[in-house]
């Protein structure tokens, strides 16, 4: 891997970082596998589309995964902040539909230094807070030979620089290894 990767991923801990673009759950399912202990996912009750378990088994066992829904997006933030802030698990994701303001932002970066937890925001493309440590957008790459090839770009980086690696999730050491441009030919 090479060392601007290894500086921004895992994501740092204490901090609330945002994922967007039209491939993010690869990236919060790797983020989950790397981490390797409980995540909990809370979405609104609103939305149809679900995450299945036996798609994410690859990168976290599915009972390692608390799935929370709540009656809007003010909801999904205060249930955000007190797990972040507990500390009962290592990583919070969060479905945002709407921006959310700088206060907001800044309370669950507070949450997750207190609670020593990472957060992570699913946003629309084009949406984000300026709290947030950092901003990866991913998306899928064309490869016939292997279907798990991602981009992903920090578009944001509070503490560091901005890239974009060429990524693949190795199922068997649960772990993400950086593909070079000259490998994927």
């Amino acid at each position: 891997m090479t060392d601007d990767f290894v500086k921004s991923f895992p994501l740092r801990t204490g901090r609330t970082h945002e994922v967007c673009g039209p491939s993010p759950l690869p990236f919060v399912f790797a983020l989950s596998g790397q981490l390797g202990s409980s995540a909990m996912w809370i979405h609104e009750d609103w939305q149809t589309q679900q995450i299945n378990p036996a798609g994410f088994a690859a990168f976290i066992d599915p009972q390692n995964l608390l799935v929370a829904k709540a009656k809007n997006q003010t909801d999904v933030l205060a249930a955000s902040e007190e797990a972040l802030r507990s500390g009962a698990v290592s990583l919070v994701v969060m479905e945002l539909t709407k921006p959310i303001g700088l206060t907001q932002g800044r309370r669950l970066q507070l949450a997750a230094k207190a609670g020593k937890s990472t957060g992570l925001c699913i946003i629309p493309e084009g949406m984000g807070s300026n709290a947030a440590e950092t901003r990866w957008r991913c998306a899928s790459l064309f490869d016939p030979a292997d279907s798990t090839l991602q981009r992903w770009e920090i578009t944001k980086n509070k503490s560091g620089t901005l890239k974009a690696w060429d990524v693949k999730w190795d199922a068997q050491a649960r772990r993400v290894i950086v593909v070079s441009e000259a490998a994927q030919r």
